[in-house]
């Protein structure tokens, strides 16, 4: 079967906020929202067991489903950008350094993951991925996998692969069971919310 014969469905933000004929400037607000609620979840941190829990790549994820792949992807490089550029974005900025140097560092391959995985989860949520909880499950799963592969790479050929799994991985697996879950609540329960779930 050809990508042109592939079912696509709606994203939520088009639901949500219908382009019309402004969809330049739409696409620029909704970026720069998404840059926002992504350097707001680096910021924030919940203790957690046994590493503080960030909601960074929940945001991420959901940001890729909400948006589609594009516009996930497009607000992955904005917010990219504005860290390259030397605002303090990041989770450890500017306290651990800012701009390219910072981005080059330990997280380095975690940011890349970051617009991989937005541009895969949008993909999916294009095809309906976000309108299920078991879906959605395996959506945010596979997301949460990319992300935490390319950290592990880029780490990896810092302190090794062995010390990069302990540190860059193994860490996260609780928290991104409870990302997961949330995820399963809050995206399928959204489209019954305004009545698209079967769109």
């Amino acid at each position: 079967m050809s990508a042109s014969n592939v079912s696509t469905h709606p994203v939520l933000a088009n639901v949500v906020w219908p382009s019309l004929n402004a969809r330049l400037a739409r696409n620029v607000a909704l970026a720069l929202v998404g840059s926002l609620l992504l350097t707001l979840s680096a910021k924030v941190q919940i203790p957690f067991w046994p590493v503080p829990l960030t909601m960074q790549t929940f945001v991420v994820l959901a940001l890729g489903m909400a948006y589609g792949w594009k516009l996930g992807g497009a607000t992955m490089l904005v917010y990219l950008v504005e860290g390259a550029l030397g605002l303090p974005v990041f989770a450890g900025t500017p306290e651990k350094g800012i701009g390219i140097a910072y981005m080059m560092g330990p997280t380095g391959g975690y940011l890349v993951g970051f617009v991989l995985s937005a541009v895969f989860c949008g993909w999916l949520a294009e095809r309906g991925w976000d309108r299920s909880i078991w879906r959605t499950a395996v959506a945010m799963t596979l997301g949460h996998v990319l992300i935490l592969a390319c950290g592990w790479a880029w780490l990896s050929t810092i302190i090794g692969a062995e010390k990069a799994y302990a540190a860059g991985v193994a860490v996260f697996y609780a928290a991104t069971v409870v990302k997961t879950a949330l995820a399963m609540a809050v995206l399928p329960s959204t489209w019954k919310l305004i009545g698209r779930g079967k769109a």
